[in-house]
């Protein structure tokens, strides 16, 4: 090992508040050996409920819970559940292998670095919170600060946490978090089967076979959640959307970032789109996915449920942007309309509130927009609402 290297190691090591985790991967490179190894790849058998926990091995991960909420005494519109519509929320963990620790001991050893994110959008004040958080992680299983289980989902970081209660897969998903300007507790209950998207959960982010990730999808989740503000708690319902993901190389170097789009439609429907983005706003590849309405309480178990069918080959999706918002504190220029085509029909997609922007220089390295927003068919009437998510425009996003 360089001095230099050995150098950075102690730094991480001896600090209170690790590195960014784009400055960490980037260091070195992982063991020859890993008995954490098992690497994205076509044709690996997603197995429950063994990949809803961590894949330690693996560089990057992500679990992603985003919703809308209504009041819970209000009574849903038969034909737009969300006539009422109040709050948007996003609640994310991250887990990034740094490489760095391979060759160290003890319970400072940055093998992983944690990282958490939170946000609320309150749609009647026009007001967006945002919270983050990160710690480093010797993979000691039941680490106080934070840790990550390997054999269900159990993310914890402190007073944040999400984790899938034990049992099959009509489990619910129970999220809280504890953030400078709100606290959230989340109940998400399955209405459907999984959905792994891509090729059976292996999802191709680029035009090499190694650019991809293992992902699937947990659509049309029941939302009970709890909100505090500075004063009484309110009960809230709605719907929201679970991803989990995971990749070794995600970006191709053309790629400075993505747009990507997970709907709930009010008939039941899933959609899914995405588009990695060159410098000049061109796709250097793109996907997606469309699932019919299901009957609801049949979440299913196994491995074989939700395999992904109708998944957008690269040149059936199109995303074409619409109305600029200019960020005030980060200069970007962000499309906050955009029209989607894809094989399931062509969408508008329109943000509820321009104001949805992160900064996330504390903990993943980048500033994206991240917000709720509602899906129009063709002839302009809402059929869905959802999270749109946008990279890369304040700068190339590096993982």
């Amino acid at each position: 090992m360089s001095p230099y290297r050995r150098r950075c190691l102690a730094l991480l090591t001896a600090s209170a508040w690790p590195w960014p985790a784009p400055f960490a991967a980037g260091l070195a490179a992982q063991p020859a050996t890993d008995p954490n190894a098992d690497p994205v790849r076509r044709g690996r058998a997603i197995v429950f409920p063994r990949d809803h926990g961590a894949h330690l091995g693996v560089r990057t991960e992500w679990w992603y819970v985003t919703g809308w909420l209504t009041a819970a005494s209000d009574p849903a519109s038969a034909t737009d559940p969300g006539a009422k519509l109040s709050h948007g929320f996003q609640v994310t963990f991250f887990r990034s292998r740094t490489g760095l620790a391979q060759d160290l001991s003890g319970r400072f050893a940055p093998r992983q670095l944690l990282f958490a994110h939170a946000a609320i959008t309150e749609l009647a004040g026009k007001r967006h919170w945002h919270d983050q958080r990160i710690v480093r992680w010797s993979e000691a299983p039941a680490a106080a600060t934070g840790h990550a289980a390997v054999h269900d989902a159990e993310l914890r970081l402190g007073a944040w946490w999400l984790q899938r209660q034990a049992g099959d897969e009509k489990q619910a998903w129970i999220s809280h978090v504890s953030a400078t300007d709100f606290d959230l507790h989340l109940t998400l209950s399955p209405s459907q089967t999984r959905l792994l998207q891509g090729d059976a959960g292996f999802s191709r982010k680029g035009p090499d076979e190694t650019q991809a990730s293992h992902y699937y999808s947990l659509p049309q989740l029941s939302a009970q959640a709890r909100l505090a503000q500075g004063g009484q708690p309110r009960k809230l319902q709605g719907r929201a959307w679970l991803d989990h993901e995971w990749s070794d190389t995600l970006l191709h170097p053309e790629a400075v970032g993505w747009d990507w789009i997970g709907m709930n439609l009010f008939d039941g429907s899933a959609l899914t789109a995405f588009m990695l983005r060159r410098k000049d706003g061109s796709a250097v590849w793109a996907g997606g996915s469309f699932r019919p309405g299901q009957s609801p309480g049949s979440p299913g178990t196994g491995t074989g449920t939700g395999t992904g069918t109708g998944s957008f080959e690269p040149r059936q999706v199109r995303w074409t942007p619409g109305r600029l918002w200019r960020s005030p504190a980060s200069a970007a220029n962000y499309p906050v309309d955009w029209q989607v085509q894809t094989p399931a029909g062509t969408f508008e997609v329109r943000s509820l509130l321009d104001s949805q922007e992160l900064d996330s220089r504390a903990s993943t390295g980048s500033i994206y927009w991240e917000g709720l927003a509602e899906l129009l068919d063709s002839r302009g009437t809402r059929v869905g609402l959802g999270y749109l998510e946008m990279t890369g425009y304040a700068g190339r996003l590096r993982l």
